[in-house]
């Protein structure tokens, strides 16, 4: 019953924009789950389960899978609006940003977990991108540069 029910919240989550725990409960219970507040807190603890903002401004609970995907998507955005240039040096790639987003266009690829990079070092309006393998950089680039079009 406990598996059937984390599925529905699973699926009730990703459909419906959900704000609380007393909201989750009557809509489980719409789909034959007759369970109290406090199941329904265990629940979220269990699933891990985040609250995140919506586009309203408004919150709802979400998966923290969903939420790294959509701050992923965020700092993509962020990132191809912000990088004005890009340099392979060695093993080093050199990203030239606007002034002031580097930091927040590093996080940027930090989030995105490419196996291919060691880490990057960000600055005012540079970023040093370390990739493991030189042989590895153009690859790299290319990827890069897909974000920025």
């Amino acid at each position: 019953m406990k598996s059937k029910r984390h599925s529905m919240i699973l699926k009730l989550i990703a459909s419906e924009n959900i704000e609380t725990q007393e909201e989750l409960a009557r809509v489980l219970s719409t789909h034959g789950f007759d369970v109290t507040q406090a199941t329904v807190s265990r629940d979220i603890k269990e699933l891990r389960l985040i609250k995140v903002q919506t586009g309203e401004g408004r919150y709802k609970y979400a998966t923290v899978e969903r939420a790294e995907s959509d701050m992923q998507d965020r700092f993509i955005s962020l990132f191809s609006n912000c990088v004005i240039s890009m340099t392979g040096a060695g093993n080093i790639i050199v990203l030239k940003t606007i002034a002031g987003s580097a930091s927040a266009a590093g996080e940027a690829i930090d989030s995105l977990h490419w196996s291919e990079i060691a880490g990057s070092i960000a600055g005012d309006n540079t970023i040093f991108v370390a990739v493991k393998d030189g042989k590895n950089i153009s690859e790299v680039m290319k990827k890069f540069q897909k974000m920025i079009q």
